[in-house]
Parts: C-alpha cells; structure tokens; sequence
C-alpha cells in the first residue's frame, strides 16, 4: 500500500465570526497553511475553509478556484525585495542580494509557492507565471540592474555587461537548481555561484 508524503491538517470546525479583510486574511494564511501540509494536490477548499474555521461558502463567494485563492495568497504574502544591498563591492552586493532571494524563497509563502511549482501540471502553472515573475523574477531583476549599475560606476564591472543575458543568469539559476534539483541553496553554494559565475561574468577585460 502506497503512502502518501503529504499528512492532512488537522481540521477545526469552531467557526469565527469575522467579515471583510479580516476573513480575507484568515482564509489566505490558511491556504499557505494547508499548502505546507497537505500539498498542492491535497489541497481543497474545503480544506482552507476548515483552517480558516469559516464555512465553505465564505470562500467561494471570494474565489472561485483554489488556483485564483492561491495566487491572492502567495501575492499578498511573499517578502517583497525593494532595495539592492550596497556593501562596496559586486561580489558582496551579488552574494547579500542572492542571500535575500534564497530567505524570501524559504518562507512560508516561499515554501508555498514551491509546493505549487513542483505539483502542478502545465496548464495549472500558467495561473501562477504572473505571481513568479511579479513577486519573485522582476523584483530579482530590478536589483542586479541597480548592482550592476554601481559596479560599472565603481570601474568593477565591465559596461556591457548591463545586458539581459547577465541578469537573467541569478534568477534562472536559482530558479532551476530550487525545481528542477531541489536545491536549498546553502552559503557555499551562494559563493560558488558568484565567484564562478558571476563574478568573472561581470570582471572588467584588462589591457
């Protein structure tokens, strides 16, 4: 007899009486809840309903999908990153900034997000690109630009390196190694990404 890895939440039945963003908030932290328990695929809106000791009904008048509650909860609950490090150098700046990426990739709702990534089918994944690239990818890239930006100022990183190609290296590769490896990403892992990687990536060409 197989198993299942996921063990269900417990439920709680007393109900609550609450109202507007107050209910909203307790149904959206009960589905990162119920994501960190059961999984993607365990999770229903029963389930949520239940964690969020209100009735079923109070949840589908808000979403009509746990794929559309899901998103509302990652979006509302994701560490935003909105300020590139600044610590003199490129090396460290990449590395404080990648240290960032990785906390806010290992919170709850980072952990959620996982969960979602790895479970979901194709179609199902789509609903979440716009909370990806929103929430975790165009936040990423909007700080290596400013990083980049100070090293081409500081004479350490070479001009041309302010291209796509650059910045999209950080995210694709912490993004595949997360999914694809099930990486955790631990500090010497970090460091080797940025001393073998990006470093020589960005170091200015010499006479």
């Amino acid at each position: 007899m197989v198993t299942s890895r996921w063990t269900a939440a417990p439920a709680r039945t007393v109900s609550l009486r609450r109202r507007g963003a107050v209910l909203e908030r307790a149904i959206l932290d009960a589905a990162l809840d119920q994501l960190s328990t059961v999984g993607w695929n365990g999770l229903t809106m029963e389930g949520i309903a239940a964690g969020a000791q209100t009735g079923k009904a109070a949840v589908y008048r808000r979403w009509a999908s746990k794929e559309d509650l899901v998103a509302d909860a990652l979006q509302a609950a994701l560490p935003r990153l909105t300020e590139a490090p600044d610590l003199g150098s490129v090396r460290a700046d990449l590395l404080e900034l990648c240290r960032r990426v990785r906390a806010a990739m290992f919170s709850r709702p980072g952990f959620a997000l996982r969960s979602v990534l790895h479970e979901c089918d194709a179609a199902q994944a789509e609903r979440f690109q716009a909370v990806i690239f929103g929430g975790v990818i165009e936040p990423t890239l909007e700080l290596l630009r400013e990083v980049v930006r100070r090293g081409i100022e500081r004479g350490d990183v070479r001009p041309d390196a302010a291209n796509s190609y650059v910045f999209d290296a950080i995210p694709a590769m912490m993004m595949y190694r997360s999914k694809v490896c099930a990486s955790e990403w631990s500090e010497t892992e970090l460091e080797g990404m940025i001393d073998q990687l990006m470093v020589p990536l960005l170091r200015p060409t010499r006479a």
